[in-house]
């Protein structure tokens, strides 16, 4: 699975005409991030995509049955993870992502092979001990909600986290995330309206990840507005949207909505475009789509540009991070499933978790 070298997508500066199409291009004074970070990041997703690949082969290969992830998401994702405020509890960011999110998992501390697990469905999986499939992460430690698999619930789910969060005070906030397709959902909405009434303003940043589908149908059938960002504007809700395809772009975007909600305690609502590089799932094949752009390649082209890493130390970066993914594919093999006898188990609590009882 080697990505193409595509061509810089057209962008237009967002006073102008902007179409789905074609997503705002960064200010010509944006600030670069530091040679260090950006390297960070260049590793991060490039990690990022390799366990992908890896998710997609073991799919194709039979070691787990349906596969639906990120690849083209890892500009954005990746800045997104780094830049939350790590935690459990009230003064800490929650958390309620979609299954394209493994990007965030990672730059936030997942190990790899977790996902691996998860995929191949052993009693070691983390996040559900063999019982869901891939990409739907939760992690209490990082007050990270279960990810679900019915698409945008989360963003009514995620209007308790902040309703707690505004009791509490601090400056902590609730982040959501889901695609442009699942808007359509009466959650999204149900979010606008809560996160928005006056006197009662959430602490939330509302994330879309626009990646200009939904499964099969194009966004530009769907979407009568001309960013779905623009809704927020009725609801009085401050807005943006990026390029989520450029890290340094996705970096000042997210870092801004973050800095307004912690300070001000209201809703920001982001709509960042990105890429959707091997379809759907693998039920659309999980194929390399090479006519969008890709995240990676445009970054490695930056990176390369600046002489802060070059082509060719790109490419000996992949193949070592496909070694060592190779290992842990081989490792999560020889890992015990769940057996029949533990099938009730994680079905019901059985004591009260949330109040701590022992």
């Amino acid at each position: 699975m080697t990505p193409s070298e595509n061509p810089e997508a057209k962008m237009t500066d967002m006073s102008a005409d902007v179409s789905p199409s074609r997503p705002p291009r960064a200010p010509a004074d944006q600030p670069r991030l530091p040679k260090d970070q950006l390297l960070r990041i260049h590793e991060l997703m490039l990690e990022g995509r390799v366990l992908e690949e890896r998710l997609i082969r073991m799919q194709r290969q039979g070691e787990g049955y349906f596969w639906i992830g990120g690849p083209g998401e890892e500009a954005f994702n990746t800045c997104l993870g780094l830049l939350v405020k790590k935690g459990q509890g009230l003064d800490h960011d929650y958390l309620h992502l979609h299954y394209r999110s493994s990007a965030t998992l990672l730059a936030m501390g997942a190990p790899s092979i977790d996902a691996l697990r998860q995929m191949h469905n052993t009693a070691t999986d983390p996040y559900s001990r063999g019982r869901n499939f891939v990409g739907h992460f939760s992690k209490r430690e990082w007050n990270l909600a279960p990810i679900t698999s019915p698409i945008e619930v989360q963003y009514a789910i995620a209007i308790g986290t902040a309703i707690a969060q505004r009791r509490h005070g601090g400056d902590a906030l609730t982040i959501v995330q889901g695609g442009d397709a699942g808007t359509a959902e009466g959650d999204f909405a149900s979010c606008l309206v809560w996160a928005s009434r006056p006197g009662a303003e959430l602490p939330m940043l509302i994330i879309v990840t626009n990646n200009q589908w939904g499964i099969s149908t194009p966004a530009e059938t769907q979407h009568g507005e001309e960013h779905i960002a623009d809704r927020g504007k009725a609801f009085g809700i401050r807005t943006a949207v990026c390029d989520g395809n450029d890290p340094e772009t996705a970096w000042h975007a997210i870092a801004e909505a973050m800095e307004y909600v912690r300070k001000e305690r209201k809703p920001f609502l982001l709509e960042a475009y990105v890429s959707r590089l091997y379809g759907h799932s693998s039920s659309s094949g999980s194929k390399y789509v090479s006519e969008e752009v890709d995240c990676l390649v445009e970054l490695e082209k930056k990176l390369d540009a600046r002489g802060w890493r070059s082509h060719e130390e790109s490419r000996q970066m992949r193949e070592q991070l496909e070694g060592k993914m190779q290992g842990w594919y081989k490792q999560v093999l020889g890992e015990p499933k769940p057996t029949a006898e533990e099938i009730w188990d994680y079905v019901f609590a059985d004591r009260n978790i949330v109040g701590g009882e022992s």
